[in-house]
């Protein structure tokens, strides 16, 4: 647990001193709360993990979009090249997203030609399958997220990076 904490509040300082330097750093100080009525929002392990998640997102994202991907489209497409066709619910599942926001997340990629959606195995289900184009776009896209992998790793630590990985793999297996 110590860990995790220790990493939660790294994330929480990385991500502020990135807003500071984007310039987007800010204090209130007009209408501020007495000590005894403020919560300490820092050390709300949700906001932190929230915030982390958007600002590695973007990084992520921009080096990704020069392919026509978002990083949650190529992690969809890259789990579908992993292992192969599945259903909905089971992609679901492993990408720790519920149906509604996978579906949301899907949508381009079959609009786009890069996925299938056809019957599951039981007629009730539905499967997804990535296509010959949708492995063209992740194969073209493998590099720039590699880029990215680079980029966050150089600027966060590749050994705070890997205990990084680590704790948010427990944290996800926690029910």
């Amino acid at each position: 647990m110590h860990l995790f904490l220790d990493i939660n509040k790294r994330i929480r300082t990385y991500c502020q001193e990135q807003l500071q330097r984007a310039g987007l750093g800010f204090r209130m100080r007009a209408m501020q709360k007495t000590p005894s009525q403020t919560f300490d929002s820092t050390a709300c392990n949700c906001l932190a993990l929230r915030q982390a998640a958007r600002h590695v997102t973007q990084i992520y994202d921009s080096y990704l979009s020069s392919e026509g991907l978002r990083t949650t489209q190529y992690s969809i497409l890259a789990k579908l090249n992993r292992l192969g066709p599945l259903s909905i619910n089971e992609l679901a599942k492993l990408m720790v997203m519920d149906r509604t926001t996978l579906g949301r997340g899907i949508r381009p990629l079959e609009r786009d030609r890069l996925l299938t959606i056809g019957a599951g195995e039981d007629g009730r289900t539905r499967s997804l399958r990535l296509t010959a184009k949708g492995e063209a776009r992740l194969k073209a896209a493998a590099p720039k997220w590699r880029e990215a992998q680079k980029e966050f790793e150089t600027r966060f630590g590749a050994r705070d990076a890997a205990e990084l990985r680590d704790v948010l793999q427990r944290v996800v297996s926690v029910n």
